[in-house]
């Protein structure tokens, strides 16, 4: 069995991460180590790497191949989740409730023992979410929050996290909300990182690393809009389905 080489990471939260395509690792282990200060975070996110690893181990970071991702502008819901939509029985909002957000997708799922979302990883994000870099899609229903989703922006990629919901197709709602928002505010892909049959259902598609290091590169290199998107959903055009 071939043995690969698993670096840890330097202390300094500014250094780079390793390049996953020289890595090779098969499920896409990058590193480990490290700490979830923003600037690593973020330093992370720009070269398509991320945390994911349970709690009492040591911070693992990924970036496997292939990549699952979704393409705004060509998107498009299913047909039943369009039937839905149109329905309009919720409302949304955005960035008012992030710290509810991922605290509902690290709870408790059907045939899951545990969680990914750590306590750690939550204020990790929290701290993110201040800093204007991490937002919340949230679906109401009667005031209340019934599903959502959480990610990271960085200049034209958004890189979704976890999704959640409480009431049946919201979860589907709040994706369908991101896609509508990041395809009228110019993004080029939303990252959903590793493939499940749920996702291709939802229309996800596959790139290769190097396929999508390039539009990554591209997207983050565009200016980065910091701060809570709850004044721009307004921008978007939320009623036609």
């Amino acid at each position: 069995m071939k043995r690969y080489h698993i670096p840890q990471l330097d202390p300094d939260p500014k250094c780079a991460f390793p390049d996953p395509r020289e890595i090779g690792h098969p499920e896409g282990l990058v590193a480990w180590g490290g700490d979830l200060e923003p600037v690593r975070l973020l330093k992370a996110y720009r070269q398509g790497v991320f945390p994911w690893y349970e709690h009492g181990s040591p911070i693992l970071w990924w970036s496997p191949e292939p990549r699952a991702v979704l393409i705004p502008k060509h998107w498009q819901p299913p047909s039943r989740l369009r039937r839905t939509l149109r329905q309009a029985r919720f409302s949304v909002r955005m960035d008012t409730q992030f710290d509810a957000v991922i605290q509902a997708c690290a709870g408790p799922r059907q045939d899951q023992t545990g969680t990914w979302i750590t306590p750690a990883m939550i204020e990790a994000y929290n701290h993110l979410h201040k800093l204007g870099h991490a937002h919340s899609i949230e679906i109401l229903h009667d005031g209340e929050l019934s599903g959502g989703l959480y990610g990271v922006a960085i200049g034209k990629i958004f890189f979704a996290e976890s999704k959640f919901h409480h009431r049946r197709d919201t979860s589907k709602i709040a994706l369908a909300v991101l896609m509508r928002c990041l395809a009228s505010w110019g993004f080029l892909l939303a990252d959903c990182q590793i493939w499940n049959p749920h996702l291709e259902r939802l229309g996800v598609g596959l790139l290769s690393l190097d396929e999508f290091h390039a539009v990554l590169e591209a997207g983050v290199d565009q200016t980065d809009v910091v701060g809570s998107w709850s004044e721009r959903l307004s921008e978007v055009d939320l009623a036609d389905w």
